[in-house]
Formats: structure tokens, C-alpha cells, sequence
């Protein structure tokens, strides 16, 4: 089952976020820098449940918006799945929940960034055969 969540229940996907973010290992810290820093900004969450479980097995962070280069989209800003759940179509599930919802809001794209490295050529594949393409260089400089 995939579906939003709320501010009530963003702590349910703490776990499967943090596959993909380890460094936040404090969930009330997590929770709280959601609901009151990125929530206000436009960031949502969805997430994917197997049946009788009450946590997260998979999550897509995002946020729509709108922009020259691109229009009006949505970014994801996380996509992850619980290392035990991989393999069972969650990342794909939330992925088609995207453009669906992207599609309902007029966007005209849907982006997202990936590392380069070895461990990410799984999604890398996923996005391919949803029809995602690399058009862009994603340059970054650290400030601190």
C-alpha cells in the first residue's frame, strides 16, 4: 500500500529513510526537522507499507515547484527502501505515485539526482525503465 503521510505520522518512515540517510540517527531530531523546517518549505512524504506493518518499509521524499529552466515539476529529494524490502517494487510503486501526482498538479517534470557510485546502479536502472533519463551534471560546492 503507498500512501502520503501526514505530520502525525512522519515518524513511520524514519527507518527506511535512513537506508539512504544514516547520518540522521536521532528520530525525534528527524521528525522534528521535517514537520517545522521542511514541511513549511513544500517538502512532502509518501510511503509504501506491506501489509500488518505499521513502519515504512519504503519512502519518497519530495517537493513541487516551479522554475525557467523547467517549468513547473516535482524534485525528489529522497527516494529509499529498507534493505529487507528491496527487490519487492516499493521504490517503483512511490516512483508512478509521483507522476501521477505530478500529472495532477500540471507539472511538466519530474527530476531527481543520484550519486554515481556502484551502489546506486540498482535505482539507477529503476529510473531508466520508468522512462527517466540523465540530462544534467548536478555541480555542488560545500560552504562549511
Amino acid at each position: 500500500m503507498v500512501r502520503e503521510l501526514l505530520a502525525p505520522e512522519t515518524g513511520r518512515a524514519f527507518e527506511a529513510m535512513r537506508a539512504l540517510r544514516p547520518h540522521h540517527a536521532d528520530r525525534d531530531a528527524w521528525v522534528e526537522r521535517i514537520d517545522e523546517l521542511q514541511r513549511p518549505e513544500g517538502y512532502r512524504l509518501v510511503a509504501a507499507f506491506e501489509d500488518g506493518n505499521e513502519e515504512a518499509v519504503a519512502v519518497v521524499g519530495f517537493r513541487a515547484g516551479h522554475n525557467l529552466p523547467w517549468g513547473r515539476f516535482i524534485y525528489v529529494d529522497d527516494l529509499s527502501t529498507l534493505p529487507s524490502a528491496r527487490g519487492r517494487g516499493h521504490a517503483e510503486a512511490l516512483m508512478r505515485w509521483i507522476f501521477e501526482e505530478a500529472e495532477r498538479l500540471g507539472c511538466d517534470a519530474v527530476h531527481l539526482d543520484s550519486g554515481t557510485m556502484p551502489e546506486r546502479w540498482t535505482a539507477h536502472r529503476l529510473y531508466h525503465r520508468l522512462g527517466m533519463n540523465i540530462n544534467a551534471h548536478h555541480f555542488a560546492i560545500s560552504t562549511r
